[in-house]
């Protein structure tokens, strides 16, 4: 496909200014197997009107940079590097006019195969989540952007009925509330989302109380997002492939279930698993991603409820989407198609929130994670 050329200077300046008519600068994590194409850390550009993405240059150079989180400010990035026994979790200055990414320092994240990284709202703390050593860590942001030493560190305890995924604790992702109280952190081996009061001038979490939240035995907790309004939180489980919609009380950090739903066509019995879930910044859409059935599952959001209403399954294009994110303006989803080696787009409808493929895709070796410099969490 031929693309018309955008200029990083005009990205960039476009992306730090708020400029809807121009450019939004996207970065994307990816996995670096020795023998692939793809060296770490890319950026590419977004069309805001026509869906059209710049071919991709490269950032940063990294290993394993999977999971990325851009600061409030659009100054800094960091990234995970997602290897064992010892993981870490790097950040980096995002350089004006090019948008290319200078690294600032690196820290341990005194675990193995860490796979998400977060900040809180404020812009003050690093959230990281050790998958395969099953632990979480909080890291201060420095002045300058650069992280601290550890705040904190947790080591989950626990496992659940999957025999084979479920030996062991696996923190998958670290969640801030939305007014920085406490961190959600989803466990996919012992089926919790625990629940951290978070001081973050130290970076420190304590447990709360409650201290977490339970699902199905045998559903593995994945990842998690917060409604727009801030009264859900919905949480995508990855082993059972499905959603359950929480009512989220704010005062005290509970979690009590809603509802539950299958992220699949019920006519579905193949091998599959739940990746990434997002909800539409207007709040009444909400995406799922499948990696088997290979598609992006919407539903409707019932504002009173916050239950969820199946609109569609689309497939054409997706394989492998372990993660998706939608633009800030809610117009476009973009699915990173870890199995093809790309990244394609979909024009949202408004009114719906259903996905009509656009043609737009730029190729990348693993995409793992996107993440515009106008982050959408």
């Amino acid at each position: 496909m031929t693309m018309r050329t955008l200029t990083s200077a005009a990205v960039f300046s476009a992306a730090m200014t708020g400029a809807t008519a121009q450019p939004l600068t996207i970065y994307i994590g990816t996995n670096t197997p020795k023998t692939g194409p793809s060296k770490g850390i890319y950026r590419t550009a977004l069309d805001p009107d026509t869906g059209q993405l710049a071919e991709p240059v490269l950032a940063a150079e990294a290993k394993n940079p999977s999971f990325l989180e851009v600061h409030p400010t659009g100054r800094f990035l960091y990234a995970v590097s997602e290897s064992s026994p010892a993981g870490s979790v790097s950040a980096y200055a995002i350089e004006a006019p090019s948008g290319n990414l200078r690294l600032l320092n690196q820290q341990s994240t005194g675990g193995a195969g860490p796979c998400h990284v977060n900040t809180d709202h404020a812009g003050n703390c690093v959230f990281v989540a050790n998958y395969n050593s099953g632990s979480i860590a909080a890291f201060p942001i420095q002045p300058d952007g650069s992280l601290g030493e550890r705040g904190a560190f947790i080591q989950h305890e626990g496992s659940s009925a999957h025999a084979k995924r479920q030996k062991d604790p696996h923190a998958h992702s670290v969640n801030p509330s939305p007014d920085d109280r406490f961190v959600f952190a989803a466990d996919l081996g012992i089926d919790r989302i625990m629940i951290y009061r978070l001081d973050a001038a130290r970076a420190a979490l304590t447990p709360n109380d409650p201290p977490c939240a339970t699902l199905k035995p045998g559903a593995g907790p994945r990842h998690l997002v917060f409604h727009p309004g801030g009264q859900f939180v919905y949480v995508l489980n990855e082993i059972n492939n499905t959603i359950t919609a929480f009512a989220y009380d704010a005062a005290s950090g509970a979690l009590k279930e809603i509802q539950t739903v299958s992220s699949l066509p019920e006519s579905f019995a193949g091998e599959t698993t739940a990746a990434e879930i997002r909800v539409h910044p207007n709040g009444k859409f909400l995406y799922a991603s499948n990696r088997g059935h290979d598609s992006v599952a919407v539903y409707g959001v019932d504002p009173a409820s916050g239950a969820l209403r199946l609109i569609e399954h689309e497939t054409a294009g997706i394989k492998t989407p372990r993660n998706f994110n939608l633009d800030p303006s809610g117009r476009f989803c973009l699915v990173a198609n870890q199995g093809a080696d790309s990244v394609v787009v979909f024009r949202i409808a408004p009114e719906t929130g259903a996905l009509t493929p656009t043609e737009q895709r730029i190729n990348i070796g693993k995409p793992v994670c996107i993440r515009f410099l106008q982050a959408v969490r």
